[in-house]
């Protein structure tokens, strides 16, 4: 109970004091809102002051994070779907499909070969760990896109690129992890992929139902959603301030639902709120921006206080620091930036040399990661999944996480033209 009363009070100041200062500790002091909650759950964990040991909770690691994240991830996602402006994927289908369909399976690729030559895992347990730490995740990319900082010095066409791939890419990449799944669980003593029906089903099952499904039942959902708000105003049936919550349950009733029919949950609740926001419209959500704000950070900050609490460290320590840094270091430089600076000529959003370096280096790994890295650990026991992951993710929020307002800056006095191009593209 002390346990549960600490996390409390500690989920509860750090919205308190970061809704007091956060402007300021953008403009000042760097540090990003996932960082601050990093830091202060490594203080009350094991690693420093010992008030709070997720390991006498008697849950099991792999469905504490992968639950824990697949809820943030909801509602964080609802919160970038409705940032975006209306029709954004109709009209930037073409830079989205190069993201999706080329820089995505190069992250993948480049992630995996980097954990397979670094760390000497089986070629396929590596390109698991490659495939959950691929998406770039929405909850850290908020950080770095959002706030005053980003609005003043970046066009909104970069700010909406990057929300955008977030946004979608973490559901896109359930099909990468699936695959490797089957491929690792189906792998004979001898290291050889057992043959048969495992490519038909991971593109019956997997591509086309679980992904295809989520796709289809998330656009209908949102729609709906999206015309029965509208009809409840126009019969003055529902009060402004339910505009919010109405946002939150559908996230969480689509997760489940979704869910429950056996598809992708994570990328329904996108679609979903891709769907329903394009159905409501700008103003309404408008209205709404700050107080949503504010109801991300309270549901996902949590999420880094748990990260900060469960850090393995003494696991980090047995695979040997040097190993982990030089895989922390190559991760974050090479994992994105060569996919974007071979395709970013073609998407159109990104329109200098400047953009390409920022779009590349901000990718950051977060949530979607530590989902990823629980479904893994779940269906195969790979606890390196969850130890790269983890280590990913620190590196993530650390190094992009405090270079974030300086280069955002620098962006800005570079191109001071930015300031002006805010607009719906």
């Amino acid at each position: 109970m002390d346990e549960l009363n600490i996390l409390v009070t500690a989920i509860g100041a750090i919205v308190l004091f970061l809704g007091l200062v956060s402007d300021y500790f953008r403009r000042n002091w760097w540090a990003s809102d996932p960082l601050t909650a990093l830091l202060l759950g490594i203080i009350l964990g094991p690693a420093v002051l010992g008030l709070v040991n997720p390991n006498g909770w008697g849950l099991p690691k792999a469905h504490l994070l992968e639950q824990t994240a697949r809820f943030t991830m909801a509602i964080g996602l609802m919160g970038v779907a409705l940032r975006l402006p209306q029709q954004y994927f109709f009209r930037h289908w073409k830079s989205l499909a190069i993201l999706f369909g080329l820089v995505m399976p190069m992250m993948w690729v480049a992630s995996g070969l980097l954990v397979y030559w670094i760390l000497g895992l089986p070629f396929w347990e590596a390109m698991l760990v490659g495939a959950a730490i691929t998406p770039t995740d929405p909850i850290v990319s908020t950080a770095i896109v959002t706030g005053v900082v980003a609005e003043e010095n970046l066009p909104d066409r970069i700010r909406h690129i990057v929300s955008a791939e977030s946004g979608a890419n973490d559901g896109l990449a359930y099909p990468f992890v699936v695959l490797c799944i089957l491929i690792v669980e189906k792998t004979t003593s001898n290291g050889r992929p057992l043959s048969g029906n495992l490519l038909p089903h991971w593109l019956t099952h997997v591509v086309l139902w679980e992904v295809g499904g989520a796709v289809l039942f998330g656009a209908v959902f949102g729609y709906i959603a999206g015309r029965l708000l509208k009809w409840a105003e126009r019969r003055k049936t529902i009060e402004n301030s339910s505009f919010l919550a109405y946002s939150i349950a559908l996230s969480l009733t689509v997760l489940g639902a979704a869910k429950l029919i056996g598809t992708d949950g994570i990328l329904a609740v996108f679609i979903a709120g891709l769907a329903f926001g394009n159905v409501v419209g700008g103003p309404q959500r408008a209205r709404e921006d700050n107080v949503q704000e504010a109801i991300n950070r309270f549901f996902t900050l949590p999420i880094f206080i748990l990260l900060g609490l469960m850090l393995p460290w003494q696991q980090w320590a047995a695979i040997g620091w040097w190993r982990l840094g030089l895989l922390a270091v190559m991760v974050l430089l090479l994992r994105r930036i060569p996919a974007i600076l071979l395709f970013g000529r073609w998407i159109k959003p990104i329109q200098n040399r400047a953009e390409t370096y920022f779009v590349g280096w901000f990718g950051p790994v977060g949530v979607a990661a530590l989902f990823y890295a629980g479904f893994c650990l779940r269906r195969t026991g790979v606890e390196e999944v969850w130890l790269v992951c983890a280590l990913s993710i620190c590196a993530s929020i650390i190094v992009q996480g405090l270079s974030a307002t300086p280069l955002t800056k620098q962006y800005g006095q570079l191109h001071p033209q930015a300031q002006s191009l805010h607009s719906s593209g």
